[in-house]
């Protein structure tokens, strides 16, 4: 028990530290303009959380239609780009990439492609994964 609340509290910490550290929020706000709405990006973070450490200390499962499971998987897949998306433009990755291979012109597309990636993924796993 003891090292579960030990790899528990480190792994908030993690996270804790990279969403705050590196400001992954406040960026992400900056960059969609969204300053006066800011609630809509703290509040699902925190709820999320919270929703994610109640399941991992209940039984609960979620055999849901494949509908609840799709919105899920948007939301996951909406969710993972976007943090990847502003950790990544945080550390100046796709500046740099699209520069070293020649698609200055096209790093909307590269972005867009990351993104969409990241919801078909989490869209398969809760939808075929996760359902059977």
């Amino acid at each position: 028990m003891l090292i579960g609340f030990s790899s528990g509290i480190a792994v908030g910490a993690g996270y804790v530290a990279f969403l705050t550290l590196l400001k992954i929020i406040p960026r992400l706000i900056f960059l969609s303009n969204s300053q006066h709405r800011s609630a809509i990006y703290i509040i699902p973070v925190i709820s999320g959380t919270i929703f994610g450490t109640y399941l991992s200390f209940t039984n609960l499962s979620l055999f849901h239609s494949s509908t609840i499971l799709l919105l899920f998987g948007i939301i996951h897949g909406i969710f993972n780009g976007m943090i990847a998306a502003a950790l990544a433009e945080v550390l100046n990755v796709f500046p740099i990439l699209t520069r070293r291979i020649g698609l200055d012109k096209h790093l909307k597309y590269l972005l867009m492609a990351i993104v969409f990636g990241k919801v078909f993924g989490s869209l398969f796993q809760w939808i075929i994964l996760v359902k059977y």
